[in-house]
């Protein structure tokens, strides 16, 4: 379904309406959550299929938003290079490639947007020199890595853990923001 909101409105539903998800699985994350407190941001745990963080606009029923609108866009965390080594590793080293990847998959037949957020500031300096635990040399990882970004993630942000919080918030509410400009939503949508 097709909706054309203002500009007036966009600002209104993003500063009234907007709602961070968490999924059920996503550990360790007390630090994401003080920043979304300090912030005032909204959030909410629940099963996410695609990513570890997605958004939703609340229902408004004045504007004819009678239910939440889900947006296809997920944001997946990784704790450290270390987590996204053993999540790339190849098969004989572990099985978590065999998820990840499919669950980057999966989002692309869904059409939804995956955005990866790593905590280490110093991620691709860390990922060329070597600096990780893994038996995955840099080449090979770098490879994995640079193939999965062009096929399947739309942006790669590396940060200190403190500025998690404000990444996942940052994405995913520009996300929203281009989905509600470009009017292309549907209102009776089921969350991703």
């Amino acid at each position: 379904m097709r909706y054309n909101f203002t500009e007036t409105e966009i600002n209104k539903l993003l500063k009234e309406n907007f709602k961070i998800l968490y999924d059920t699985r996503e550990q360790v994350n007390d630090h994401i959550l003080a920043y979304f407190d300090k912030q005032k941001l909204p959030y909410k745990r629940q099963k996410i299929d695609e990513g570890d963080y997605t958004a939703v606009i609340t229902a408004r029923p004045e504007m004819g938003i009678t239910r939440d609108i889900y947006f296809p866009v997920g944001v997946e965390r990784k704790n450290s290079v270390d987590e996204l080594a053993n999540n790339l590793a190849e098969k004989t080293d572990t099985r978590d490639d065999i998820r990840f990847e499919r669950e980057l998959i999966r989002a692309k037949m869904k059409h939804i947007k995956m955005l990866l957020v790593v905590e280490d500031p110093n991620g691709l300096e860390n990922i060329i020199k070597g600096n990780y635990r893994s038996l995955y040399k840099p080449k090979a990882f770098m490879g994995k890595l640079t193939a999965l970004q062009n096929r399947y993630i739309q942006n790669t942000v590396f940060t200190a853990p403190k500025d998690t919080g404000y990444h996942i918030y940052r994405l995913l509410y520009y996300a929203v923001r281009d989905f509600l400009k470009e009017g292309e939503i549907e209102i009776n949508g089921t969350q991703n």
